[in-house]
């Protein structure tokens, strides 16, 4: 099969034939070589640290990648802030938005969408997030191309009588690439045929994924160079805590010696004050004695290790989640209105935006390109933020307006509060309805089964009375509102033949005197039988109130 003529997302022709090649494999003897990197946080000291950013922003990133990897090894609290950040991403609902209505974009969505379900897509994209940490992250796609495709509405739909779909994606080690020395934004991968500036990345088999964490150079936007000092005066701190918790509490052993000891005698002396800390036992001249003088005051020693290494893991979590109260468990924070998220929603929502630019520029096009061809449109992979409703707030608002005249659909509502729509027959919750209790007449009846006809009782009995709603005025009431609903509908056809004429005349006079020969065109046929229909329902209203 001839190789297609379809070309990358940087304009450059692309050879299907590379498809099936690992580009970026680790070996043994070559330059990528996982082996060779050794260890930085070992012994990491300010120095030290100052020349591996230096060193990362000049071109070689090789010492700060593998402190990078490090720092997420060795630091627990960095670990854990740097794991949520990622995983609030990753686990966030996906969806495909097709190109536009058309059937062949619609194909194109449905076949992204088979390709986004299988597990190993988030799992890859867990992958991509390591760029939070390191500045960039690279994944190599395996392609795998078969003659039993997922079949379009027509098959001239497709490129060529074969289908090439994601078979698995490969993680590979940052230190296997590095920028160009020109912008310092460009990766190339570092090969053994140009040892200086690497090969660039062949078209359709990388996802490169560059977070924009700040404006500048990717090698300087991750979360690890921000939070490298914090890491390395903490383990200044951790180390220092140890070795006083070590002596904490423990005399101090001061030996003496006359002057004419020789150096042999002093050095058995050393060895005894050495000794009696772990063996409780030591042998030494009559002429040399060791004194055990009490510690001195040490109070608050162990909190100022303690402080130091708390308020460093605040400014961790302050740096990759912005905020603290949830890792921190700041009093007064949880649990009530002020509660924050583990992430703060606007890094969250930037962090999704850029991971699905990245999966739709390298991942989606690339898929589009080979099984559909070049499109002018293409479908979208969006990773959804989904922001908690505020129930109490919705449910105050809507108590208040709907009885105002607020016209809201019940779906939107279900929708905003997470409720599905009922089923056909399901039980329904509902407002209680409640009968009218006939408490007058009960009361009347009880009155006269008894005989009382006493002022208290009759007082009582029309106090009750007049606080019941008169039939006969619910009906009136009814009947009013019911003539003044269609009012406009009725008095139109009296009142257009005056709206005709004042259009058509252009002086008082000639309106006036066209006055007179409207009557005969005003229709107020409707208007008098809606009126007499009113009159004679009111009337008959009256007479049962009268009855009554």
């Amino acid at each position: 099969m001839a190789d297609s003529l379809i070309l990358d997302h940087t304009g450059q022709p692309f050879k299907k034939a590379e498809l099936s090649r690992q580009v970026a494999a680790p070996s043994m003897t070559g330059i990528r070589n996982i082996w060779n990197f050794g260890t930085q946080a070992e012994w990491l000291s300010p120095e030290r640290l100052a020349q591996i950013l230096r060193d990362a922003a000049e071109g070689d990133a090789d010492a700060y990648l593998t402190l990078a990897e490090e720092m997420e090894e060795r630091d627990p609290h960095y670990a854990s802030v740097l794991g949520t950040r990622k995983r609030a991403v990753s686990g966030l609902p996906t969806m495909v938005e097709a190109a536009t209505d058309d059937k062949k974009d619609q194909d194109i969505a449905e076949a992204v969408r088979v390709l986004i379900r299988r597990p190993e897509f988030h799992d890859m994209a867990d992958d991509l997030l390591d760029a939070l940490g390191k500045g960039f992250s690279v994944v190599e796609m395996n392609w795998d191309t078969k003659r039993t495709p997922w079949e379009p509405r027509t098959r001239n739909e497709r490129v060529d009588g074969e289908w090439h779909e994601v078979d698995g994606y490969e993680h590979r080690d940052p230190r296997f690439f590095q920028f160009d020395r020109i912008t310092g934004k460009q990766l190339r991968i570092k090969d053994e045929s140009d040892m200086l500036d690497g090969l660039p990345l062949p078209p359709h088999k990388f996802i490169v994924h560059k977070p924009r964490l700040k404006t500048g150079l990717p090698i300087r936007s991750g979360l690890a160079r921000l939070v490298a000092v914090s890491y390395m005066c903490k383990s200044y701190a951790l180390t220092d805590w140890l070795a006083f918790a070590e002596v904490f509490g423990m005399p101090l052993r001061v030996g003496r010696y006359n002057p004419n000891a020789t150096q042999a005698d002093i050095n058995t002396l050393v060895n005894a004050i050495a000794n009696i800390g772990t063996d409780a036992a030591a042998a030494i001249p009559d002429t040399m004695r060791i004194d055990f003088e009490s510690p001195g005051n040490s109070t608050g020693g162990a909190d100022l290790f303690k402080n130091l290494a708390e308020w460093l893991d605040k400014q961790v979590s302050k740096a990759v989640l912005g905020q603290t109260a949830t890792t921190e468990g700041t009093p007064g924070k949880l649990g009530n209105d002020d509660a924050q998220d583990d992430v703060r929603t606007d890094i969250l929502k930037a962090d999704a935006r850029q991971l699905s630019n990245t999966i739709n520029k390298y991942l989606i096009r690339s898929f589009v390109d080979l099984n559909f061809g070049p499109q002018e449109q293409y479908p979208r992979v969006e990773f959804q933020v989904i922001e908690p409703e505020d129930t109490a707030a919705l449910t105050a608002a809507l108590k208040e307006l709907v009885p105002l005249g607020l016209k809201v659909e019940a779906s939107v509502i279900r929708d905003k509060l997470g409720l599905p729509d009922p089923e056909p027959g399901a039980e329904l919750l509902g407002m209680p309805q409640t009968q009218p209790q006939p408490a007058t007449p009960a009361l009347n009846q009880q009155q006269q089964q008894q005989g009382c006809h006493c002022a208290h009782c009759s007082s009582t009995a029309t106090a009750i009375n007049r606080q019941l709603p008169d039939p006969a005025e619910q009906a009136l009431d009814e009947l009013e509102q019911d003539g003044l609903a269609n009012w406009q509908q009725q008095i139109d056809p009296v009142l257009q033949p005056i709206r005709d004429l004042l259009e058509s005349v252009d002086t008082a006079e000639d309106f006036a005197a066209g006055l007179q020969d409207l009557l005969e065109e005003m229709d107020d046929s409707s208007l008098v039988s809606k009126l007499a229909l009113q009159m004679f329902l009111a009337n008959g209203a009256g007479d049962a109130g009268q009855g009554a």
